[in-house]
């Protein structure tokens, strides 16, 4: 009897451990909704990025980088923070790529990456602070 009970409360505790994960599950479903809190209207990556075969990926990141790195060296060097220095459109990363790193190899482009994102964290607590100030971090 003792046994029964013991198999019956194990069961039961099994069940609800497998329940708890299914209903948690639910709740990270990433979505795709382009909602932001700050400056909503930014620019749209371009279209031939969004595009872009996963096994080119590591190009789109590259033009990521770019714009991140010049966005906030913009910050720091104009010492604003509003909407259209922190998010202008993608025309100048996109120059940037074409004219140095699109005809470069897959490596080039990951070493590329690296630095940019250097260059962006030099400067990131810099412009977080005056993006902060402005009430657009």
């Amino acid at each position: 009897m003792r046994l029964a009970r013991l198999s019956v409360a194990l069961t039961g505790v099994a069940l609800s451990l497998l329940a708890v994960p299914a209903f948690a599950e639910r709740n990270l479903v990433p979505t795709l909704d382009r909602s932001f809190n700050v400056c909503p209207d930014r620019p749209a990556e371009p279209s031939w990025m969004q595009g872009i075969p996963l096994r080119q990926a590591y190009q789109r990141v590259l033009v990521q980088d770019i714009y991140r790195a010049q966005n906030l060296e913009r910050i720091v060097g104009s010492g604003s923070c509003d909407c259209e220095t922190r998010f202008p459109s993608w025309d100048a990363a996109e120059a940037v790529f074409r004219e140095r790193h699109a005809s470069g190899e897959r490596w080039e482009m990951l070493e590329a990456s690296e630095t940019y994102n250097r260059r962006a964290n030099d400067v990131r607590l810099e412009a977080k602070a005056i993006c902060d100030a402005a009430g657009n971090w």
